[in-house]
């Protein structure tokens, strides 16, 4: 048993020391902007399964490519926290609860916002070019999903996964997400799919540019985590303090 501990306290040793004592003083209070965001995601799924609220939930959140770009860009930020109808809800509500908590008190709410948007934005706009593009084409995709709601907050969930991951140094689990998305579109050649991979895409840019932003300012600390240190271990940067 002690090799898998000793590779688990690499993987996730300062991802853990990070998120622990925030949570054990202060809760739920630690992170406020989830809390706010498993609430507004159980009331949106409550509103639309009701016969008075479902065209309205569609008509503020849910995102599509026959939709206008300027109306689609407007539903975006709201539809991070409209789950899909035909997956349980109690996976999405724990999916924002675990991600977007850890994301926030690691990396700030606003910087948590913030990739969560990039991320879903990365696959609502893959979904207009693959359909423009056609079934034909590698990674195009048929006009019929141009009818298909987006993701909901599944994108932002797998973007803020792998940003947070490879930001604290959990190479394996970085590449673990990655590689479950990559077999998801082989084996389900859905729009979610495709538009999760696109999200990864999209963070994946935001990861490069954070790394050519650190390598132009200072030499960053060495890059090896121990028990008490505060140096990002994969990366080769300093973990955010929020």
């Amino acid at each position: 048993m002690r090799a898998p501990g000793r590779w688990a306290r690499a993987e996730w040793g300062l991802l853990y020391v990070t998120v622990r004592e925030p949570l054990r003083k202060r809760r739920l209070r630690a992170v406020p902007m989830t809390a706010g965001a498993v609430c507004l995601t159980a009331v949106l799924q409550y509103v639309q399964n009701q016969a008075w609220g479902y065209r309205f939930v569609q008509s503020m959140g849910a995102v599509r490519v026959e939709d206008p770009l300027w109306l689609a860009l407007l539903r975006t930020p709201l539809s991070l926290y409209v789950p899909a109808l035909d997956l349980p809800v109690w996976g999405a509500l724990a999916q924002v609860l675990c991600v977007f908590g850890i994301a926030e008190i690691c990396l700030g709410w606003w910087r948590t916002l913030a990739i969560a948007y990039a991320a879903t934005l990365a696959g609502t706009l893959y979904a207009r070019v693959g359909i423009a593009c056609g079934p034909h084409v590698p990674f195009g995709l048929p006009g019929s999903d141009a009818r298909v709601v987006d993701t909901g907050p599944s994108a932002a969930v797998v973007g803020l996964a792998v940003f947070v991951a490879w930001r604290y140094g959990a190479q394996v689990t970085a590449a673990a997400v990655t590689l479950a998305i990559v077999v998801e579109v082989l084996l389900k050649e859905n729009l979610a799919g495709k538009e999760h991979l696109a999200a990864l895409l999209g963070v994946g840019v935001l990861c490069l540019a954070a790394a050519g932003r650190h390598r132009c300012g200072r030499r960053p600390p060495a890059c090896q985590w121990r028990p008490g240190s505060r140096a990002g271990r994969g990366s080769g940067l300093p973990p955010i303090q929020s």
